[in-house]
């Protein structure tokens, strides 16, 4: 059998409980990297590529997000509510201001957790996301139509992501037979209803961080993946351009590189998280 680092669901006090996987550092006195993933995906499925060389150097924390995996349910999907469970994951591990590492929509909720409580987080680094969507005219029809469609489903979306929960294992699979990684990938995908992504992308099209992203004042690195087909390149650059004293590093590949490029990806990932380290 092959196996991931298993985990164990924690409770968040008034929050609810979420899958969370924590990797002990090197040493006691080793920094901490509080791993936020992308949408339609889980924690491990996102971050299982990184793990081994992020470890040799950081106490490692992942955990599912809501609506995602074995992440809280809740009656609607929150941009803030995300962001405060990161926050509330530290504070019950005892994690000392982290480093707050995210991809994608993991980016997009370490943004709004250093907004909202800067005194708890201890440095960023932001890959393969954005600090807006909502900028062509093509964009904002796009996710101006698609908010009216999904509102409309908000109510059915809600029952649907329960009933999928509650037909799901207590715990995700950690092991599947040797050379069947594709297998334990599917299940992992499996464990996100397509209702509750639904919600997230009609949440998300309506980030923007223009008015307050300059005032972040945690050591910044910025992940740029230059061949993202998914978010522009030039947004990713002005993102970085817009936070004080952000470091970038270019990743030559795609907006899935955390998993279908990981050669490329994790040794840029890993060197960004050490700058940040390093400043912090």
């Amino acid at each position: 059998m092959t196996e991931v680092p298993a985990g164990s669901m924690v409770e968040l006090p008034g929050r609810g409980s979420t899958y969370v996987v924590d990797l002990p550092g090197p040493a006691a006195d080793s920094p901490s990297v509080l791993l936020l993933h992308g949408m339609a995906t889980t924690a491990m499925l996102n971050w299982f590529p990184s793990l081994r060389e992020l470890n040799e150097h950081f106490r490692v924390v992942l955990f599912d997000q809501r609506w995602h995996g074995h992440g809280i349910r809740s009656e609607r999907f929150d941009l803030d509510d995300l962001a405060d469970d990161a926050v509330a994951v530290g504070e019950v591990l005892g994690l000392d201001r982290p480093i707050l590492a995210g991809y994608s929509m993991g980016g997009i909720i370490a943004q709004l957790a250093a907004h909202r409580h800067p005194d708890k987080v201890g440095g960023l680094v932001l890959a393969a996301t954005t600090y807006r969507f909502q900028e062509t005219r093509r964009e904002r029809a796009f996710h101006r139509g698609w908010g009216v469609v999904a509102a409309s489903l908000a109510e059915m979306s809600m029952r649907r992501a329960e009933l999928h929960r509650d037909k799901m294992p207590v715990l995700p699979e950690s092991s599947w037979p040797v050379g069947r990684v594709d297998r334990w990938a599917m299940s992992e995908m499996r464990s996100t209803s397509g209702w509750a992504l639904a919600q997230a992308l009609a949440v998300l099209g309506r980030f923007d961080a223009s008015e307050w992203l300059g005032s972040l004042k945690v050591p910044t690195a910025v992940v740029i993946t230059t061949r993202d087909r998914a978010l522009p390149v030039h947004r990713q650059l002005e993102m970085a351009k817009l936070i004080p004293g952000a470091e970038i590093f270019l990743a030559k590949a795609g907006h899935a590189a955390c998993a279908l490029e990981a050669d490329v990806f994790v040794p840029i990932f890993l060197e960004a998280c050490l700058a940040v380290a390093e400043r912090r």
